[in-house]
């Protein structure tokens, strides 16, 4: 029987081109659909060198309904996993319209052209939400069903599109759409290959340790040390990019194989402080991570970790990888590319 192809748009970014291999890994054969705004073309070449063949590429952009329509008839694929889109908390505070346009009308675009290129069956779409869609919560850890409070424009489009794909699936039965709510992705694929490769100063923890650790930034700014937390630093929730792909392997199969749908948190249910991470990689890298307490950051939270047990339930998933694995990875990944894709 040919592969099943799955079509991946944004599929050249970091959980993208981590998905790809794993797909591939599972007996699927992903299309990366990208227009290389926040991704590098150099991706492919790793991509190719992971897997043995190269990707097939449909270079383009999702806000353009009749090209996607074209592709998605091209190659008709059994499910679409949508990560196309914007995703730092802050810029889209100071320019809310283009995340607007890109994550809300990107998703828009690509349910028209679902719906304009099936005949009555829409291939799978699984949609890369964010857990930042619960805002600040009332408890740790945090389940699916607790309130919805998105605390910036980034995270608003993420739970509109969320409410959009729903509200498509209550008026057309045949779609099946499985909402996955990331926590806080991390690390690198173990060959050092590919890896998080972010545009201009980092916007997350890791990726910034990182860059001190090669040597690209002096030190590393602790937002606060009073928090009643353990070490009164804040406690995230990190999940290894690699458990993170396999998670969406398994929403995909979940429904190919007759799941009308879900949405579900993916996270390891675990906490670590920003020192335990700082402490962690200073392990990995085997040389301290300078770093400077200051004041803390406007709407940050002591903790934020996942309950992911119904993610474990539906799909049979879990993580597999601590925060040894997630150092160890994201710093074999940034000292083999110090800046990146570009070298």
């Amino acid at each position: 029987m040919p592969q099943q192809s799955i079509l991946l748009t944004g599929g050249a970014g970091y959980i993208g081109s981590h998905t790809f291999v794993a797909l591939r890994e599972a007996g699927l054969e992903p299309v990366i659909l990208d227009n290389f705004a926040n991704s590098h073309p150099a991706v492919l070449d790793r991509l190719h060198k992971l897997t043995g063949k190269p990707p097939l590429l449909e270079k383009g952009d999702v806000l353009d309904t009749p090209w996607v329509e074209s592709v998605l008839k091209r190659h008709a694929p059994a499910g679409v996993v949508h990560f196309a889109g914007l995703k730092a908390v802050g810029e889209s505070v100071a320019q809310p319209l283009r995340y607007y346009r890109q994550n809300v009308a990107g998703a828009l675009s690509l349910a028209e052209a679902i719906q304009n290129a099936s005949n009555g069956t829409p291939p799978a779409l699984v949609f890369s939400s964010t857990a930042t869609v619960y805002g600040d919560p009332d408890n740790v850890p945090v389940r699916e069903d607790a309130p919805l409070r998105p605390s910036s424009p980034y995270a608003q489009t993420k739970l509109d599109v969320e409410n959009m794909l729903l509200a498509a699936q209550v008026a057309q039965p045949a779609w099946r759409v499985g909402i996955l709510r990331y926590f806080n992705p991390v690390g690198a694929h173990p060959s050092g290959l590919i890896g998080e490769d972010p545009s201009g100063i980092p916007n997350n923890l890791m990726p910034f340790v990182s860059q001190v650790a090669v040597g690209l930034r002096p030190h590393l700014s602790v937002f606060g040390n009073d928090y009643p937390t353990r070490d009164g630093t804040g406690v995230r929730d990190y999940i290894h990019v690699q458990d993170l792909a396999l998670g969406h392997v398994a929403a995909l199969k979940a429904l190919l194989g007759g799941n009308q749908g879900f949405t579900l948190n993916l996270g390891s249910g675990r906490g670590s402080s920003v020192l335990e991470i700082v402490d962690a990689f200073g392990k990995a890298c085997g040389k301290p991570v300078p770093y400077q307490v200051v004041a803390r950051r406007p709407g940050d939270v002591a903790e934020y970790y996942a309950d992911p047990s119904k993610a474990n339930e539906v799909l049979g998933w879990q993580t597999r990888l601590g925060i040894e694995e997630m150092c160890a990875d994201s710093w074999r990944w940034q000292s083999r590319n110090p800046r990146g894709y570009a070298g």
